[in-house]
């Protein structure tokens, strides 16, 4: 965190939308006063606030009578004295109510077909399923890895560790073997859950196989099973005495188990996100206080009803599908769909198509879909929104990154009709729910934005002394008291966690990782990561602002910025861009490059212009849309890229935007 203390915000926007009147008079947090009343609680009784909440929302089998313990900071606990189960909050609790009967998942296979269950008919399979683990032997405390497809499956899988007290560590189905064998190992599972195959695109995607290979790797001799779901007939190499089936462990179990009650502060998963050596770092929540927050985001964000269908289009394998598709809604009880394909299959306008089937009344996605189906819009008409009957949406949203205005207008126009607000949603693996959010009742909209902080979270924007910089400032992006739903340690690292997530200079505040700053109006602009800050002649750019002012160009679909060193500048600004039309070569190619150097100038100042421009026919990203900007910036210094690219959708196109150099 060297360097100037400011970064400078180059990005304006002015554009604000009011809150829709029929919106704030249903709401959950309906207008302004009543939003600023519940952060007037908070701040005068910061336990007593959450206690309440936690009574409220959550079942104990053994009431908490401690709310936070800050003894030992940053190893924060949240009513450490009590007790209750998970998947009893999610499932048990809707039994005997009207809940019970109503559809808790609708889900959508990669070939079309669609398969609905209720919330009883969900809870008897995750009993099912928690028997069968029970009668191998599995235990509280022990852990489970799973690697899985998009599946109703997956859920009971999730569902029936947490029923069980067994700690899960989900990875994305997308991930290579070695990517596997390390959370193995590092996590130290003694059971894992996988299918035989997968489907995204049409295609088969084996699983079964990878599990294998990563457990021939060594260090590996705790699994004792490795309980298998038959997806697609596909065929697997069978080892006897370790392998099952999956309708093998269910067969003739009880479709009742009782829940094992847990203190609030068990470990309910572990996942695992990137750390910037490279080192994927095991991310640790809790049971009930994350629970909590991922209630509270589903229904305040989204402002959840009970005649709601709800569909977040993440992948299980990350936090927002662990938050928004196996927690957070169920434990509303909210109807939600489940996905398993990819939203360009059979063509791209699957996502509009499924809204339009299921009659989906609030859509959460990455605003990396939203640019590559914006693309996929203009060139094709038949695929457009505008072509399906979207009248039953009444909130969208967006996660995983910020979202540039011009994405932001398009979704708002074409998507939600300009009739439905856009909650453009701040935060974290490590943040287990939302910190800053607009709130559709009570929020107006800034195209760019994510708004204001979610009831309770004490954000702000401070130097690398941890002090609080003027509005209107960049800075880093804190969060300065602990929460329910926080990360409580890296797996097995808690040197790490402190260094990583609370450096003393920055007063022990929670360090987020991203430069922000916040307007007059007190409104958050996150400008990109910290590590994604350019320097360049003494200015500190956020590389979000540099991408947006590209975006806006009417030419590209999507755009990606990193620095490199330069002898003179500090560091150039190289830009990776995919245009609306056919990729251009030769003088064509530097006449686009020119000219797209011209417009950043004019849009933000000739200090942001790149030095460079590299066009693709994509960018590289990860399988839930993430772009890979730590691999850019190899691509950009003309190194070997030496880390694991198995995560990405489209490893290709690393090629091919080395050799547009």
């Amino acid at each position: 965190m060297s360097g100037p203390t400011s970064i400078e915000s180059v990005l304006s926007e002015s554009r604000v939308f009011p809150v829709f009147p029929d919106l704030e008079r249903d709401a959950r947090i309906a207008g302004m006063a009543a939003y600023q009343e519940l952060c007037q609680k908070a701040e005068q009784d910061y336990p007593g606030y959450w206690a309440e909440l936690a009574r409220d929302r959550l079942v104990w089998t053994k009431p908490f009578t401690q709310v936070l313990d800050d003894s030992k900071p940053p190893f924060y606990k949240w009513f450490h004295d009590g007790e209750l189960n998970v998947s009893a909050n999610c499932l048990d609790k809707h039994l005997g109510t009207p809940t019970e009967n109503k559809t808790a998942l609708i889900f959508e296979a990669d070939g079309g077909e669609v398969t609905k269950v209720t919330f009883r008919e969900l809870y008897e399979q995750v009993c099912q399923f928690a028997n069968g683990l029970k009668a191998l032997g599995y235990k509280t405390g022990e852990r489970a890895l799973i690697y899985m497809p998009m599946s109703v499956q997956a859920i009971v899988a999730m569902q029936a560790c947490a029923r069980l007290g067994i700690t899960h560590s989900v990875v994305f189905g997308g991930f290579s073997a070695k990517s596997l064998h390390e959370r193995a190992v590092d996590v130290g599972a003694t059971l894992v859950i996988t299918a035989d195959e997968q489907r995204r695109g049409g295609r088969a995607i084996p699983l079964k196989n990878a599990v294998d290979e990563a457990l021939s790797g060594g260090d590996c001799e705790a699994v004792r099973h490795v309980i298998v779901y038959k997806r697609t007939g596909g065929p697997v190499a069978w080892h006897e005495g370790r392998d099952l089936w999956w309708e093998d462990a269910v067969k003739g179990q009880s479709s009742d188990c009782p829940a094992v009650s847990v203190n609030a502060e068990h470990p309910l998963f572990v996942l695992y996100t990137s750390g910037s050596t490279g080192k994927p770092k095991g991310v640790q929540h809790s049971s009930a206080g994350y629970l909590l927050g991922a209630m509270l985001s589903v229904q305040w964000t989204f402002d959840a009803k009970d005649s709601d269908v709800f569909w977040c289009t993440a992948d299980i394998g990350w936090v927002t599908g662990h938050t928004f598709i196996t927690y957070g809604p169920l434990a509303a009880g909210v109807t939600q769909v489940v996905f398993e394909g990819v939203p360009t299959y059979p063509d791209a306008g699957r996502f509009w198509n499924m809204i339009e089937r299921h009659g989906v009344t609030v859509f959460y996605t990455a605003p990396t879909a939203i640019r590559s189906l914006t693309k996929a819009a203009e060139a094709d008409e038949a695929i457009h929104p505008k072509q399906y009957n979207l009248d039953s949406l009444r909130i969208i949203g967006s996660v995983g990154e910020p979202i540039n205005p011009e994405a932001w207008m398009w979704y708002f126009k074409n998507v939600g009709r300009e009739r439905c607000p856009i909650v453009d949603t701040w935060w974290q693996t490590e943040t287990g729910g939302h910190v800053i959010t607009p709130l559709p009742g009570a929020t107006p909209l800034k195209p760019g934005s994510c708004g204001l902080p979610f009831p309770g979270m004490d954000v702000a924007i401070v130097d690398e002394v941890g002090e609080e910089v003027e509005r209107g400032n960049g800075g880093f992006l804190v969060i300065r008291k602990p929460w329910p739903n926080m990360i409580r340690t890296i797996w097995g690292d808690p040197d790490r966690f402190v260094k990583s997530y609370f450096p003393p200079e920055l007063k022990g505040y929670y360090l987020a990782g991203d430069g922000a700053q916040r307007d007059t109006d007190g409104y958050f602009w996150v400008m990109g990561r910290i590590d994604d800050v350019l320097n360049v002649s003494g200015h500190r750019l956020g590389t979000m602002e540099v991408e947006s002012a590209l975006v806006a160009h009417p030419l590209v679909a999507e755009a990606a910025v990193v620095g490199k060193p330069d002898p003179t500048t500090g560091e150039a600004i190289v830009a990776f861009v995919v245009l609306n039309g056919d990729l251009p070569s030769g003088e064509e190619a530097d006449k686009v490059a020119a000219d797209l150097r011209n417009w950043v100038g004019k849009e933000i100042g000739p200090i942001a212009k790149p030095r460079e421009i590299r066009f693709g026919e994509n960018l590289p990203k990860t399988r839930s849309g993430k772009i890979m900007r730590r691999l850019l910036r190899f691509v950009a210094n003309n190194e070997p890229i030496t880390q694991d690219v198995s995560t990405l959708e489209n490893p290709a196109i690393l090629d091919q935007l080395s050799e547009a150099h």
